[in-house]
């Protein structure tokens, strides 16, 4: 009799950020097979989103297709959806994207679903502040700058001028203060002579943060360096100010010197975030805790309590205060990647994660930037080249990298900015789809009482290879997911 065909260990990765990505790249050699979920059908070079904002780049050179990136390793297969619930004890995911619904088995589970926008508990501001999350929230935000200056045009009254000219940022991390600066260089360098009733040199830009420096996690040094080159470049920076409310047309704030409110059309938020909703369903299934921002608490290997087949990873995990940046998700997928190879291969495992801090970035303005390197810290155009560097190297393909290049010539050496385009689709699109919501979840799958997206029994499809069925895709491929239909 003949012996059935062993099934190969089958690993899915839930995310195709920076830990995801590189998770699953670097398990190509490894004896398993991948399926790889993701809610959208790109990998989002995050650290690069404001560019897209401001107009310097286009969504397409910092969010290339995975199919295309992936399409060389064999072992991959790649699923639109977003992750509702993990079945521990099955080992089974639950996914939902337009029109269906489908579950997945694993063997080994890497969670690596990044972050949200946290507005600490305060989620209305979102409808007048957006994040800067997603390629949604980049193009509305580009909608929302270069339209201001468009309606400012069309005002005689002063007062509304200056509230359409006048940007807030909230948060005074890498992201607010590159948007800051952003922001300036259009008003300031980009747009003068473009409009003939505004002088867009009177633009007002706000850094506001609740803390008392900016970019304080690069040290006091660079805090104080990025200040400097920030009111050189005119920024107005507003530290210790806490956000109390934001409404259509403005922002109010406790100050040290009392309450206060900013009369502004266009707010963007840039500080805190939060782990994704998955957090608290996998916390919940596995007995696992969690910090403050909802991240789960793992072990020093990066699996979660109790169950060593689950990794957490990237912005998901919370271990020894590892700050939310790409590195760590890079290399913590890679680690839990090495973890689930050499466990494959009868080696030893349970090895720590070590994080090497390949050191920290933000541009403040063309050719200024600050970086911490280890114990060096550079500044101006030393640290701007050090940035434009490190930046090239990390996105994905030649394509993206030659064309990034060229944008940025036209953006830094040049004054023009190549991607102004804005649509009203873009401006509106967070309150269309806010006020679409059931419909959306209709389509997608059953609203059920927890706000989880669940399909009826029997009306799911479980993508997995049964026993005895070919190790090898290329010859027994998966079938589609099967279609649900309201």
């Amino acid at each position: 009799m003949n012996a059935q065909p062993h099934r190969r260990h089958h690993v899915v990765v839930i995310g195709a950020g920076f830990g995801g990505l590189f998770a699953t790249k670097a398990l190509r050699t490894a004896p398993v097979d991948i399926t790889l979920i993701n809610g959208t059908a790109q990998h989002l070079f995050q650290p690069l989103l404001y560019q897209v904002a401001t107009g310097i780049l286009s969504e397409g050179e910092i969010a290339p297709p995975i199919r295309e990136i992936l399409r060389r390793q064999d072992n991959v297969e790649v699923l639109l959806g977003t992750v509702t619930k993990v079945d521990v004890q099955r080992r089974v995911v639950t996914a939902t994207a337009p029109g269906t619904s489908y579950t997945v088995e694993y063997d080994s589970l890497i969670v690596a679903a990044g972050a949200s926008q946290s507005y600490f508990g305060n989620d209305q501001f979102a409808e007048y502040a957006p994040g800067m999350k997603s390629i949604d929230d980049a193009l509305e935000l580009r909608g929302r700058i270069f339209g201001a200056f468009e309606l400012a045009e069309l005002e005689s009254d002063p007062e509304l001028i200056d509230r359409w000219l006048t940007f807030v940022v909230v948060g005074a991390g890498p992201t607010g203060v590159e948007m800051a600066g952003q922001i300036a260089e259009l008003a300031h360098r980009t747009l003068p002579r473009q409009y003939r009733r505004i002088d867009t040199r009177r633009a007002r830009v706000i850094l506001l943060d609740a803390l008392d420096a900016v970019l304080p996690s690069f040290g006091d040094h660079l805090s104080t360096r990025a200040l400097r080159q920030l009111h050189q470049i005119g920024v107005e920076v507003e530290l210790g100010n806490r956000v109390v409310s934001v409404d259509d047309t403005g922002i109010e704030v406790e100050t040290p010197r009392g309450h206060q409110r900013i009369e502004s059309m266009t707010k963007i938020w840039a500080a805190g975030v939060a782990a994704p909703p998955l957090a608290r369903q996998l916390a919940a299934a596995t007995g696992a805790r969690t910090d403050r921002a909802g991240r789960l608490m793992v072990n020093p290997d990066c699996t979660v309590p109790g169950h060593p087949e689950i990794f957490a990873v990237g912005d998901m995990m919370a271990l020894d205060r590892l700050p939310g940046v790409a590195q760590v998700a890079i290399q913590s997928g890679r680690h839990a990647a090495d973890q689930i190879e050499r466990r494959l291969r009868g080696r030893e495992t349970g090895q720590p994660f070590r994080y090497f801090d390949k050191g920290s970035m933000a541009t403040i303005s063309r050719f200024s930037a600050v970086a911490s390197v280890g114990r060096l810290r550079f500044s101006g155009l030393v640290g701007w080249l050090m940035w434009l560097v490190v930046h090239l190297f990390y996105l994905v393909g030649f394509k993206n990298r030659l064309t990034t290049v060229l944008h940025w010539a036209v953006s830094f050496i040049g004054r023009g900015r190549s991607e102004r385009v804005a649509t009203f689709q873009q401006v509106f699109a967070r309150r269309a789809l806010r006020q679409a919501g059931p419909e959306l979840i209709r389509f997608g799958g059953r609203e059920t009482p927890t706000g989880e997206d669940e399909a009826p029994a029997g009306q799911e499809e479980t993508r997995t290879r049964e026993e005895g069925a070919p190790a090898d895709r290329a010859e027994a491929p998966a079938e589609p997911a099967a279609a649900r239909r309201p």
